[in-house]
């Protein structure tokens, strides 16, 4: 059972295999250096290896912040740095957010505060995301004279191209309510009904089988990136692998047998 204590970072899992990432800079309001980035990653390797983890949430210490984007002396030492290092850094950061996007787990994203910049972009890569109607966001780079470059491919997928241009060409922030119509956020709660719709969430995912959820999270991803003719031949393939598999013949065994499954046992 993976469970982490980093300096930037904390992971927990619980006797169900849901796990908790948490975001633990609360005196910086969880903002990203190299050293979160880089333990955000070690931590998605890591549960995503481990068969015992089903769920894995993702969230902030509390705060007031899920994520504030950038910390101020990791800017201060980027402004410094030559072409390459910066360069190195943004594909670290993609690499993080590739890391989790292709995590062969659902990821609920546990939004308990506002997020801007890089933090909106690790939304973006949730699954489910549910967020406090406190919450605010932003994607303010352009504000700064820079481009929400390594980030853009998942916010761009999360809300759209029309609404991406609305928000990130001025930079202006938003409150979730926005972030909901444009779906960055799946639902916006009041904070004392985070945690029981955070659970909801969790059970509803109970009832999925591990190895299926994680082929659907493929299919998914391959289905949305390309055209029609190879999506009938990958998704024909994909449903007779399915029947296959040790799931498939135990999921349709229960089923005729009007039983219930042993990932769903209890249920």
């Amino acid at each position: 059972m993976t469970n982490l204590n980093l300096e930037t970072i904390t992971v927990t899992t619980d006797e169900r295999g849901v796990a908790t990432l948490t975001l633990n800079r609360p005196e910086k309001h969880n903002a990203m250096n190299g050293t979160l980035i880089a333990e955000v990653r070690q931590a998605a390797d890591t549960l995503a290896a481990d068969d015992s983890v089903r769920i894995v949430v993702f969230t902030g210490a509390d705060c007031g912040s899920f994520c504030a984007g950038g910390d101020f002396n990791w800017f201060k030492s980027v402004a410094g740095a030559s072409r390459e290092v910066r360069k190195q850094g943004g594909l670290e950061l993609a690499n993080m957010l590739l890391a989790l996007n292709t995590l062969p787990k659902p990821l609920i994203g546990r939004i308990n505060g506002s997020a801007y910049g890089g933090g909106t972009g690790m939304i973006s890569v949730c699954d489910y995301s549910i967020g406090v109607n406190s919450a605010r966001f932003g994607l303010t780079e352009v504000r700064l004279g820079l481009v929400a470059a390594t980030i853009s491919p998942y916010v761009v997928a999360r809300i759209g191209v029309p609404n991406a241009r609305a928000v990130m060409l001025s930079g202006a922030l938003f409150d979730a309510e926005k972030g909901g119509q444009m779906g960055l956020l799946n639902e916006v709660v009041a904070p004392e009904d985070l945690d029981a719709r955070v659970e909801a969430m969790v059970a509803d995912h109970l009832q999925a089988a591990p190895g299926a959820v994680a082929e659907t999270k493929k299919l998914i991803s391959y289905v949305s990136t390309h055209g029609v003719q190879e999506n009938i031949e990958y998704t024909a393939t994909c449903i007779a692998d399915a029947w296959e598999t040790d799931e498939g013949a135990t999921g349709i065994a229960a089923f005729l047998g009007k039983t219930l499954p042993p990932w769903r046992s209890g249920k």
